[in-house]
């Protein structure tokens, strides 16, 4: 097996156009055409990872953060990163980072950190903007459930909890051939008015080339008319963080130790309690200060992230609970959903759990 069939069943699993634009995932070290002997699933591909891959025979580490996020301008092994890239090089193992493509996706980093705290009814805290478009087509009836079940099959019409979403309406279409042409409906060099149906579906934009490729392959016109629009609507099945509720109601102290527990948080940082129960729970995986407003639009009892700064726990404004556990904390499952993920699609290959602690943060 080559690495590149890994690598086609994690974009599967988090698809690289759900990441952040600042962010730095997919391969980042190794070829994709080499052969795979094993691959090593962990949270942060450090020095101390790559000689455990080395140990288990795995030429592939599959990690949740990025070891390559900003450029390198130099390669002398001065730091964490440059050693490990170094090393990583000199034994021949490739490094895949999913991280925010992970994070946005609806069963990804924050359905996970939902499902260890047992939260029911959630939904995406914080939704992507600017990721869907529309296609705009006009074809004959004959041909329109053709094209239709095709852009559908191509992953256009999705809408929430619903699949083979468009709008169709009826006009007359208007068109002249040259002597080039070779219309199907009419002759060329006479001016030809036809029934048509105008066919409207929604796709994510990353599915763009894909979309017109299907379109143009299943359309009877020789030259296909269409348009695409960006929409502004915000895609409510993928984007950072959740919310959802508790199955059981807790006091903010009681709660706060249930979160320890579950969450295996050596220490949380809080805001003041508001002596209020906490029932609606919103949470961020990772870095999530920039979420406190919208858990708070959402009516969230209480926040969880992490790497909160001073002044941002007075942004809870006696209005939520926030709470800070850590930023390793908040994601500490993901690696053990990857490999689950992997073992699940390809029983018959060699996915290790890495077992190397690679949280930096220590406690008393």
């Amino acid at each position: 097996m080559q690495i590149k069939q890994i690598l086609s069943v994690l974009e599967e699993m988090a698809p690289l156009a759900y990441a952040e634009d600042f962010d730095n995932v997919g391969l980042l070290i190794g070829a994709a055409e080499n052969e795979a002997t094993g691959a090593l699933i962990c949270h942060d591909a450090l020095e101390s990872v790559v000689d455990e891959a080395v140990a288990k025979n795995c030429n592939l580490i599959v990690c949740f953060h990025p070891i390559l996020f900003a450029g390198l301008k130099k390669i002398t092994g001065k730091n964490y990163v440059e050693r490990t890239v170094i090393k990583a090089i000199k034994n021949d193992i490739a490094i895949y980072a999913v991280h925010t493509a992970l994070d946005n996706h609806q069963q990804g980093v924050n359905k996970i950190f939902c499902d260890a705290l047992g939260l029911v009814n959630t939904k995406i805290l914080v939704p992507k903007q600017n990721f869907i478009g529309k296609l705009v087509t006009y074809t004959v009836a004959e041909n329109a459930d053709k094209v239709r079940n095709a852009l559908f099959a191509a992953g256009a019409g999705s809408i929430g909890n619903y699949e083979n979403c468009s709008f169709n309406s009826d006009g007359i279409g208007t068109y002249q051939g040259n002597e080039d042409s070779n219309p199907v409906i009419g002759k060329k060099g006479e001016p030809t008015r036809t029934p048509e149906i105008k066919i409207e579906v929604i796709f994510e934009k990353h599915l763009e080339s894909k979309i017109l490729k299907t379109l143009f392959e299943n359309h009877v016109y020789e030259e296909v008319a269409y348009e695409i629009y960006s929409l502004e609507n915000h895609h409510q099945n993928i984007g950072l963080g959740m919310i959802g509720e508790l199955q059981t109601t807790y006091n903010e102290m009681d709660f706060l130790h249930f979160v320890k527990d579950k969450m295996g948080a050596d220490g949380i940082r809080h805001s003041a309690f508001r002596h209020k129960n906490v029932h609606k729970v919103a949470v961020l995986g990772g870095s999530g200060s920039f979420a406190i407003g919208h858990a708070i639009r959402a009516g969230a009892d209480a926040f969880l992230t992490a790497d909160l700064k001073y002044h941002q726990f007075y942004e809870a404004e006696g209005k939520l609970l926030l709470a800070d556990i850590g930023h390793f904390e908040s994601e500490r499952y993901t690696k053990n959903y990857i490999v689950d993920y992997l073992i699940k699609k390809m029983p018959n290959f060699a996915f290790i759990l890495s077992e190397e602690n690679t949280n930096p943060v220590k406690y008393l």
